[in-house]
């Protein structure tokens, strides 16, 4: 028997059955991380910008806020570091699309930075909402589409908000919502970030005046009982994800919400997170998508039909 004839077909049927299988495994993560003040001075620091890698590389997006970079220095060393083909990060390859500096002040100009992988979305138009007289720093919109999802195409709102005008500002992002979902025709809509929805910034009281809570069709994600801070002075759910519609509830994987404690995943000291953020990431999940689901099974069959197809050819 010439048995070298087969384990060609065989190792791709296998090979294509093992990335279909777990992508339908994992998921598509969509993250959501306040790195405060992150400019080109932390990404200089190489245990800093190691541990960051090490958070957004684990995501399909990553939503990064309260971003000092208007040349995209620091931006540019984090791709770099994600890019460099390491079997850690599954030889993925990323790219960044950016706001503007936004904010009222020159002393805190702010941007909202996605970091997607090429390989399993893109990026299908960008926003910038002009609402100045609501918001400090005015949601930069993004549509992403990608197949691994059942919903395919998505709007990603980013909100870091002013503290003190929290009610408000979160209130006002029902206006945006309104704005980009007949702007793409479009409402399957996620918004995240830094809402300051939480402890002194929001009661329950304050809710009453919030239509993202008062209209039942907003999905909030993240509990008013998580806490997404590092200190132990705080224990306050400021970072939210909040979903619009049964449509893309439907798309979430359930339970998948939470806050990621990578000081417990990896080892670090109190000292070593709070170099990057006083804030954890958050992150959700949707489901893979219904081809995926498919396709899994039939390459099963296909890689079973090259087996024998080689093992007869070889007789």
């Amino acid at each position: 028997m010439r048995w070298r004839s087969f384990p060609l077909p065989l190792l791709l049927f296998s090979f294509l059955t093992l990335l279909v299988g777990r992508a339908a495994v994992s998921g598509f993560r969509i993250c959501s991380y306040n790195v405060q003040k992150f400019n080109t001075m932390k990404a200089k620091n190489y245990r800093l910008i190691h541990t960051l890698t090490r958070i957004v590389s684990r995501c399909d997006i990553c939503l990064l806020q309260d971003v000092f970079d208007p040349k995209g220095e620091a931006i540019k060393i984090l791709l770099s570091s994600l890019n460099r083909g390491t079997d850690r990060y599954e030889h993925y390859s990323y790219r960044s699309v950016a706001s503007e500096a936004l904010g009222k002040s020159k002393e805190d100009m702010q941007q909202y930075v996605f970091i997607y992988r090429m390989q399993t979305v893109n990026v299908t138009d960008k926003y910038q909402y002009k609402g100045n007289e609501y918001f400090d720093r005015d949601p930069f919109v993004v549509q992403f589409q990608s197949k691994n999802t059942p919903i395919e195409k998505f709007i990603l709102v980013p909100l870091h908000t002013n503290a003190t005008l929290a009610v408000k500002e979160i209130d006002r992002l029902y206006d945006v919502f309104e704005d980009v979902s007949k702007k793409w025709n479009n409402t399957n809509v996620m918004f995240l970030g830094d809402f300051h929805a939480s402890c002194a910034y929001l009661t329950r009281q304050d809710k009453k005046n919030i239509r993202l809570f008062t209209d039942s069709n907003f999905s909030w994600l993240i509990g008013d009982r998580v806490d997404t801070t590092v200190t132990d002075k705080t224990s306050c759910a400021y970072d939210r994800i909040v979903v619009y519609g049964q449509p893309f509830l439907k798309a979430i994987r359930p339970f998948s919400a939470r806050v990621y404690n990578f000081a417990k995943e990896f080892k670090l000291s109190k000292t070593r997170v709070l170099e990057v953020s006083d804030h954890f990431p958050v992150e959700v999940r949707l489901k893979s998508s219904a081809l995926l689901h498919q396709a899994t099974p039939l390459l099963i069959l296909f890689s079973i039909s090259a087996v024998i197809q080689s093992m007869f050819s070889a007789l």
